[in-house]
Formats: structure tokens, C-alpha cells, sequence
């Protein structure tokens, strides 16, 4: 604000300077110089005619019509003094009341419609944006309120406005609009940081949560695209998959959406709070599809590496479900990205692999675990593999990668 009354000093004070350059810089009065000529011609004139009347007779006593000219030719010279004083009090009388007009007209009409509070206030939000944004951050999870949601979206802009390339700005812009369900601005923010960083995961999660909410079919069917790439490059984020599952549902792919689901819940294990709402998601998308739901039973393995496993990053991890027995050929199986670990995954009757022969069917099993490097679904000399003891269904089992065939 400081630089801002300044300069409206500056402004009022060239204002009033244009008013008063008329009179700084008046032209020179030549109204006296004109009349003394008039007057000397006029005298000059007057003496011709009181000597041609003398001639004629016409005038007794001329010197005494001379005197007479001379004393009217003195008072027609008004005095210096006096016209000083009238020039002056003249350029006073316009000039000040002026000035004051315009300063009154000035602050008067910026403090009733110039919002000079809401100015203050819009400098002081800009100031508190890095207050606001560690508030947002904390991992103590302090929500923020309504109030300061908009304080930090309008700080938010401002910072924006002038720094235009700060993606992480435009994608945590995009992420408020989304929270507070305001479409249009998060898909415009999220798109603005995704021109700048196409190729962040996070920007594309982000666009794509935005395009989904979109009324638009095209800008869904770029929100799955995005999305598809997400999964293509192993980027393991919950909400990728969640994403899919709702579109898959509403678009009635209830197949999709259920392996969407089963993905997550694989992804979680059983131990997580959120396994049981999506155990009733897959029921119902289930049912919508006319099918029986199954008993619920599943296999959740606990996989960990050996200290001496130097596994390939492309390559992936087989999961089989065996009888007890150890025989060879598995109950139910399921190929996953290798991934990090330790990691948990869950297997279900969806990973069966006899119709007439489900893996809840089973009342003790054994879990063998290979790191496939070549995509052969056989073994081969060198793979690495791990095996489960003999568990009850149920029970959580384990198993550690730390031998070779």
C-alpha cells in the first residue's frame, strides 16, 4: 500500500501543478503598453486638431486645452502597484480553490469506491500463503476452515498470476477446487500443470480426478487414458484404481469394475479397515451382474526377499495356491509387477483356475512364490522361488524368496 499512496501523491500533486501552469508561466500583459500608444496618438491627433481650430479661429486659449490633454493622458495610467495587487489576488482566487477540489475529489472518490480494506486484506492473504500452505501440509491433519480454504485459494491466484510456470502451485490450485467440488477451476488448474509437467504422476492423477468429475464424454474418456498410463508405468496409488472401479461401475462394466476393486484389495491385505467396504463393493457389482457372491474366502500372502535375491526390476511375481500336499498343479494363481517388499498380496475364487474347483473349496493350503524374469509362465534354471508351510484357510501365510531351481 505504501507504494500505492505515493504514487497518488505524485498523481494529485501533477494534477494541481497542471492547474497552476496557466498562472506560473503567464503570457506578458501588453494591455498597458498598447493603451500608451493609443493614448500617444490619440494626444498626437488631439494637438493637430487644437492647432488647426487656432488657426481658424475656433479656440481662445490652447495652452490651457494642451494642459487639460496632458492631465487626462496621466490619469489613464493606472497604477503599478495596484495592478500587481489585482493579478495577484486573481491567480489566488482560482488556483487554491482548485487544488483543494481536486484533492477532495481524489481520496474522497478512492475511499468510498476504490475498496481499499479489501485491498489490505488481499495483501495480507498474499503474505500468509506459506502459513496457510504448511496448515494444509501438517501431518497432525489440522483441517483447514472455510475461511482460510478461501484466503488460501485467493493467495493461491495471486502467486499464480505472477509466477505462472509453478506447476506444483496449479496442481495443489486444482486440488482445493476438487475438495471444494468447484469443477471448473480444477480442471483449468490441473490442466494448467499438466501442460507443464505431462509426464509427473501426480499431475496426471490430478487431471484425470478433475476430467472425471466432468459432465464432458471427452473429457472422461482423456481421465481414462491418463489413467491407463498410470497403471501401465506400475504407479501404485489406490486412487488410480478407485478412479477406474466408480467409472468402471457406472458405466455398468461390472466385470472391470470388480478387478479394479480386487486389485485394491490386494494392494491393502485384509488387515486394512477399507477391505471389508470393498468386499461389498465387488458383492454388489456382483450381484448387479446376476452372479451368486461367493463365500468371501481368500488367501492373503506376506511376501519378503531373501538378503541374496538380486531380482530383475521388469520382472514379475507369480503366486500360486497349492493343496496342502505340495502338488504341482495350483488351485488358484495370479501374476503381479514385482513391485517392492516386503508386500502383501490377496487371492481369491477370481484367481481359480478350474471353474469346478474354487480356491475357498479348500480347507489347508500351501503357497509357492517365483520372480519370473523372461515371462514364460514355466520355471527354468535360476529362478528364484519361495515356499509356504501348510496353513489352514484362513490363516495368514508367508512366505520369504530365497531359493533357486
Amino acid at each position: 500500500m505504501t507504494l500505492f499512496w505515493i504514487a497518488s501523491v505524485i498523481l494529485v500533486a501533477v494534477s494541481v501543478l497542471l492547474i497552476a501552469l496557466p498562472f506560473i508561466k503567464k503570457k506578458s500583459n501588453n494591455d498597458e503598453q498598447l493603451r500608451d500608444e493609443l493614448n500617444k496618438a490619440f494626444y498626437k491627433d488631439r494637438l493637430e486638431e487644437l492647432e488647426e481650430e487656432t488657426d481658424e479661429g475656433l479656440v481662445e486659449d490652447q495652452q490651457e486645452l494642451i494642459e487639460d490633454l496632458k492631465q487626462s493622458l496621466l490619469d489613464d495610467i493606472p497604477s503599478q502597484e495596484k495592478q500587481k495587487q489585482e493579478s495577484s489576488i486573481s491567480a489566488m482566487a482560482v488556483l487554491v480553490p482548485s487544488t483543494l477540489l481536486v484533492i477532495g475529489l481524489s481520496y474522497g472518490l478512492y475511499f468510498k469506491f476504490g475498496a481499499s480494506e479489501d485491498v489490505q486484506q488481499w495483501q495480507e492473504v498474499s503474505a500468509n500463503l506459506p502459513a496457510l500452505s504448511k496448515k494444509l501440509m501438517s501431518p497432525d491433519g489440522t483441517a483447514l476452515s472455510d475461511d482460510e480454504m478461501q484466503d488460501l485459494t485467493l493467495a493461491l491466484r495471486t502467486r499464480l498470476h505472477y509466477q505462472p510456470d509453478d506447476s506444483t502451485g496449479w496442481l495443489l490450485l486444482g486440488r482445493i477446487a476438487l475438495a471444494n467440488r468447484d469443477v471448473a477451476t480444477a480442471v483449468g488448474a490441473m490442466k494448467k500443470a499438466y501442460n507443464l509437467e505431462s509426464d509427473n504422476p501426480d499431475v496426471m492423477l490430478g487431471y484425470a480426478q478433475a476430467l472425471m468429475l466432468s459432465q464432458d464424454d471427452t473429457d472422461q474418456d482423456k481421465a481414462r487414458r491418463l489413467l491407463g498410463q498410470l497403471v501401465q508405468q506400475d504407479y501404485v496409488d489406490l486412487r488410480v484404481f478407485s478412479l477406474l472401479a466408480f467409472d468402471a461401475y457406472e458405466r455398468k462394466d461390472y466385470p472391470a469394475a470388480v478387478r479394479y476393486w480386487s486389485v485394491m484389495q490386494q494392494m491393502i491385505g485384509p488387515k486394512d479397515s477399507r477391505y471389508e467396504m470393498l468386499s461389498r463393493s465387488i458383492e454388489n457389482a456382483q450381484k448387479q451382474m446376476g452372479q451368486q457372491v461367493g463365500t468371501g474366502k481368500s488367501v492373503s500372502v506376506s511376501i519378503t526377499l531373501g538378503d541374496a535375491v538380486k531380482a530383475d526390476p521388469n520382472a514379475s511375481l507369480i503366486v500360486s495356491v497349492h493343496t496342502a500336499d505340495g502338488s504341482p498343479m495350483p488351485v488358484a494363481a495370479a501374476r503381479y509387477p514385482l513391485g517392492t517388499f516386503p508386500r502383501t498380496v490377496v487371492l481369491d475364487d477370481g484367481n481359480s483356475m478350474i471353474e469346478d474347483r474354487k480356491l475357498s473349496s479348500l480347507e489347508s493350503l500351501m503357497v509357492r512364490v517365483r520372480i519370473d524374469s523372461d515371462g514364460n509362465v514355466a520355471t527354468k534354471q535360476g529362478d528364484w522361488f519361495g515356499e509356504s508351510e501348510a496353513v489352514r484357510m484362513g490363516e495368514p501365510v508367508e512366505v520369504m524368496i530365497d531359493s533357486q531351481y
